[in-house]
């Protein structure tokens, strides 16, 4: 199993990357999980998006879906025809809400050119993945991941508060990438993000064999975060998601 960091900037495009995105690659098989605003583009550096066999999409903020709205146009109008239908798979508004996205009429939406699924709680086969996914503390419906193959394991927090949820889904996981959004400081809202010091945590908790901090706002200092993250207990390698960083499970 291969995953590249596609995106990894939270809330919105950085300078140095677009928004979450991140593409899984297993026996030929591709799936990109969350394909955020700006992450179209740099998805074409590392495979065809006519080579995609299904998108996962964690929640329906616009920093880890609005770029399906770019896909729809690219796949739909295709110069010699439109590619056959790919799953999406996402929360339960995702096609209502990507219609109304690129102000199309709510049927047929997206649907034509997109399969809209509904994400199940799993263990459940996406290609040759096995998929387990948990809903995490955010304002709007949104779940992590548990991706499997050969034997080895990625977990992928989406976007959450600490939560329990999490550490038992990374558990043992060979790479988990996790969100540092925030910064230790006083008055952080519950239940939105992790500080770096929580997600490292949280990797402790879970005991996982290496941490990939992600979802880093533009405005925070990304080197400070890494600090804030080591700083604590967890004792594997943690590094800082960077667009284009693979790595082999």
């Amino acid at each position: 199993m291969r995953v590249t960091v596609i995106g990894c900037s939270g809330s919105f495009p950085g300078p140095d990357s677009p928004a979450s995105s991140y593409l899984i690659e297993a026996d030929g098989y591709a799936l990109v999980l969350d394909l955020g605003n700006g992450a179209l583009g740099s998805l074409q550096r590392f495979r065809s998006m006519y080579e995609i066999d299904a998108v996962c999409i964690s929640h329906l903020h616009a920093d880890h879906c609005l770029d399906l709205c770019g896909y729809w146009v690219a796949r739909t109008y295709r110069p010699g025809g439109p590619p056959p239908r790919i799953p999406v798979h996402g929360p339960a508004d995702t096609a209502a809400r990507m219609a109304r996205a690129y102000d199309l009429d709510p049927e047929p939406g997206m649907s034509e050119t997109f399969d809209f699924r509904h994400l199940r709680r799993g263990p459940y086969e996406i290609g040759p993945f096995r998929v387990t996914t948990a809903l995490m503390p955010h304002p709007v419906e949104a779940y992590a991941f548990r991706i499997e193959h050969g034997g080895k394991a990625l977990a992928y927090s989406g976007d959450t508060g600490p939560s329990d949820e999490l550490v038992e889904l990374a558990r043992g996981a060979d790479l988990f990438l996790c969100e540092a959004s925030f910064l230790d400081g006083p008055g952080l809202p519950s239940e939105l993000h992790l500080t770096a010091r929580e997600a490292a945590e949280h990797a402790a908790r879970a005991e996982v064999g290496g941490l990939v901090l992600t979802h880093l706002v533009p405005w925070n200092d990304a080197d400070l975060s890494l600090k804030e993250a080591k700083a604590t207990a967890y004792d594997g390698d943690i590094e800082l998601a960077r667009v284009g960083a693979r790595y082999t499970l």
